[in-house]
């Protein structure tokens, strides 16, 4: 497992992290995945954008954010100016839970080194944790996801905007322009970086 201390060192390369993910029997979820959803993008993002688990088409495909969700997601990201591959895009979770409940605090913990050692890999400059799960399972909080936005956190170094999940705003369009303002401070801190 990758060292705790140090998130920019990584004893594995991508294949060997891949491989051990596809391997991984740490929880019981894998038992019924289809596959395992390891991650999809740029391997030197400065951006990367955080979610919470597989869902179902998701599990089938093997990659994040597929479908509707996937498609808001490609246009959040075109709105800060960057296309889908140049971002790195994960989840908390690599193995779907079952019937997409939230993922149990056990079953987060059992690949949080898994994360911790694609952040250090990608290195990136700003992290978006996309949804209420994914937010609180970085942040290790219970507050609510209404109470994380708008600010800067900071997650192994790294700052860390909270933003609301895409299938939420697909049901929730009215909350579309709250998240079009995380995407703009996330926007700001990152141009800050850079001066």
């Amino acid at each position: 497992m990758p060292p705790d201390s140090d998130p920019l060192a990584c004893p594995w390369g991508w294949d060997e992290l891949e491989a051990t993910v596809a391997a991984c029997t740490a929880c019981p979820l894998h038992r019924g995945r289809t596959q395992t959803v390891f991650g999809v993008g740029n391997w030197r993002a400065e951006w990367m954008f955080i979610g919470e688990a597989p869902g179902e088409q998701e599990d089938l495909q093997g990659e994040p954010f597929v479908g509707r969700a996937g498609q808001l997601l490609n246009e959040m990201i075109r709105a800060i100016g960057l296309k889908r591959e140049d971002a790195y895009i994960a989840n908390v979770l690599k193995c779907r839970p079952p019937k997409n409940r939230d993922p149990a605090p056990e079953e987060a913990a059992a690949c949080e080194a898994y994360l911790k050692a694609q952040l250090a890999l990608v290195r990136p400059r700003i992290i978006i944790a996309v949804g209420r799960i994914a937010a609180q399972n970085l942040l290790k909080t219970a507050t609510p996801i209404g109470k994380l936005r708008g600010q800067v956190h900071d997650y192994e170094h790294i700052p860390l905007v909270v933003t609301y999940h895409p299938a939420y705003l697909l049901r929730s369009l009215t909350e579309k322009r709250r998240a079009w303002e995380d995407l703009k401070l996330a926007r700001r801190i990152f141009n800050q970086q850079h001066r």
